[in-house]
């Protein structure tokens, strides 16, 4: 066994898009017969382990924005830019290029090469790229889904009449005026200038099969200008229709029955799926970029269980994991032998966020409007949050030195973390349980003991600690916390059923290093926003901080917004999490896990093949 510590990963600021690196290697590290497969050993096949399990294929949406969805989309699609391992933007020109030709107005122009295409053989083209431009911008929304007490939709003959788009990007908003395409290539303009414009928006769905599922056209070249026309005349009726199935009908659970579903852009296309046991993506042998693929099966098993994950890689079930790191995690693997074992800081920070519009204990509805009482009612549930209990119970036995994160937009160690730490006041206001002062909050408000739905996931071992240290704690208090029932799975029904529980314990896991990434949490509405959260200060700051360049003044505006975080009783942030990552080396080698999403999958393309690594039957 061969294990490795490494150190804390980059400055990165918290989640919204999914961007990662580029290079080649289609045929790297297979022996075997090349078949006509693009040079890929049809008899290689390896398996990962996952704790969470796919649910959609649109990334890019409110209710498919999730890391377990678009590690997929990572290794099936293919965009203009991903990061590299020093977290830097790197373009992918056999997908296309871009260019900025102009700073006043802020103007960039997307070309596709002519090697990117569909696996159903169709080119991709400038109307893929409207198409994302109209979903993500809002321009055409003029309805919004409304909900009832059990999370049912109430409005569903006015979101079928009207036009809407599950997708809300401050960056993409900012792009008023539709995009002209020229043969090859489209042309952004922005109202104003954005700083993190090149990882604003990306290739996502086809636009042609979108327009044939949702317009009736048979004939893909045909049904991609009938989608260009109506987002260009603003055709309402075939917008709305065009919206319905961009935001639908890429949730899947298991296989869906039609293969226009399955398309995909890039290495890989999915060919099996089993509804929360094990996804398998294949080698698309058609596909002609830079970014090929190196097993002719990937299969991902979902199993929530840390140590169900460790047992799995041990008996040879799968053959690399990163699961959520505990002591007993780590010890487990250190005696397996013949492993690769590394430790590192990832990119995912744990955090307790508060529901402030789901009629619960910290909605001022509750209390016949009264926003005051809600406030000191989510006061004083912080307050009795036990981070540094959390922090030297759990995670200190697995990093020495880590200590509770005081920031909701920095990774402890970067640039701004400490003087944004200084002037927001969360270390001051949570640094340490506070049963006496939450219990006065309450007497102020008038409230006596409520009870606290609280959404984790039930399956993961450190989040099931952490409920019963905040269950203990709380309680002093007059809190009754309860797990939350699922009603499905708990990362769908962090957006979805949002009238069910009252607070949520989950990470953000870091996909970016733009500044502006925290924008998709915190403004209202936005698309990582599913609390109800609104302060229209935080909106004009993350205005404000979409133009500025200058670093100091970053610093200024993100203090400031989480100073209204803060303030507000959002929530409270708790750890950065601390990473371990196994795998079988006669297996799969290579494996570079990044600081950032989509951790170990990044560079799939740089993979190589043991000689183990033969065909495993998926079940």
């Amino acid at each position: 066994m061969r294990i490795t510590r490494k150190a804390a990963l980059a400055s990165v600021a918290t989640v919204s898009v999914l961007a990662l690196a580029a290079c080649s290697g289609a045929d790297e590290g297979a022996d075997g017969d090349d078949g006509d497969n693009a040079g890929i050993n049809t008899d290689t096949a390896i398996n990962i382990a996952w704790n969470q399990p796919f649910s959609s294929f649109n990334g890019e949406s409110i209710t498919g924005n999730a890391t377990a969805n678009n590690i997929i989309t990572y290794m099936a699609n293919s965009r203009f830019n991903d990061y590299n391992t020093d977290l830097e933007l790197v373009m992918d020109e056999s997908w296309g290029t871009y260019e900025k030709t102009s700073d006043d107005p802020l103007t960039v122009t997307y070309t596709y090469a002519d090697t990117a295409k569909w696996s159903d053989g169709v080119a991709a083209g400038p109307a893929d790229l409207l198409l994302e431009w109209a979903a993500q911008s809002g321009k055409f929304n003029n309805v919004e889904p409304e909900y009832d007490e059990e999370g049912n939709v109430t409005n569903q003959e006015a979101l079928d009449a009207g036009v809407y788009f599950d997708a809300a990007s401050p960056a993409v908003a900012l792009i008023t005026e539709t995009p002209e395409i020229d043969d090859a290539s489209i042309t952004l303009v922005y109202s104003k200038p954005y700083a993190d414009w090149e990882v604003a928006i990306d290739n996502n769905l086809p636009a042609h099969i979108v327009a044939q599922r949702a317009l009736g056209i048979e004939d893909p070249a045909e049904a991609t200008d009938a989608l260009v026309a109506a987002i260009t005349d603003e055709n309402v009726e075939d917008l709305s229709k065009i919206a319905k199935v961009w935001s639908d009908d890429w949730n899947f659970a298991s296989l869906p029955d039609d293969p226009q579903l399955l398309v995909t852009s890039g290495a890989y296309t999915i060919t099996e799926f089993v509804e929360e046991q094990y996804l398998t993506l294949t080698a698309n042998p058609d596909y002609e970029g830079d970014k090929g693929a190196v097993f002719e099966n990937v299969t991902i098993r979902y199993n929530g269980d840390p140590m169900g994950q460790v047992q799995a890689l041990q008996n040879g079930e799968v053959d690399l994991i990163s699961p959520q790191s505990t002591a007993d995690v780590l010890t487990a693997l250190e005696a397996i032998d013949g492993l690769t074992v590394e430790t590192n800081v990832e990119g995912t920070y744990e955090h307790v966020d508060l529901q402030q519009g789901n009629g619960g204990p910290f909605d001022p509805a509750t209390y016949g409007g009264d926003a005051e009482v809600a406030h000191k009612v989510r006061q004083a549930f912080l307050k009795t949050i036990p981070r540094e209990k959390i922090v030297s119970d759990l995670i200190v036995p697995l990093n020495p030195d880590a200590e509770v994160r005081n920031s909701f937009t920095q990774v402890p160690g970067s640039p701004m973390y400490d003087g944004i730490v200084a002037a927001n006041g969360q270390s001051e206001q949570y640094a340490e349980v506070d049963i006496p002062g939450a219990q006065s909050l309450l007497a102020e408000a008038g409230v006596p003991g409520m009870q606290v739905r609280l959404l984790f996931d039930p399956n993961n071992t450190r989040r099931v600690n952490q409920f019963e240290l905040i269950k203990g704690s709380a309680a002093e208090a007059g809190f009754d916390v309860v797990p939350y029932t699922v009603q499905t799975d708990w990362g769908t029904d962090l957006s979805n059923a949002t009238s069910f529980y009252d607070a949520a314990l989950f990470g953000w896991q870091s996909t970016s290093t733009a500044v502006t990434d925290s924008d998709a949490n915190y403004r209202t509405g936005a698309t990582n926003n599913y609390f109800g959260y609104s302060n229209p200060e935080v909106d004009s700051l993350y205005d404000d901080l979409q133009t500025e360049t200058d670093p100091a003044e970053q610093e200024r505006i993100l203090s400031e917004v989480e100073t209204h975080l803060v303030d507000d009783a959002f929530g409270v942030t708790i750890f950065q999490h601390p990473g371990v990552t196994g795998w079988n080396p006669e297996k799969i080698g290579n494996v570079q896990k990044l600081g950032i999403a989509p951790t170990i999958f990044y560079g799939f393309w740089e993979w190589t093949a043991g000689d183990a690594a033969t065909e495993d039957a998926t079940e």
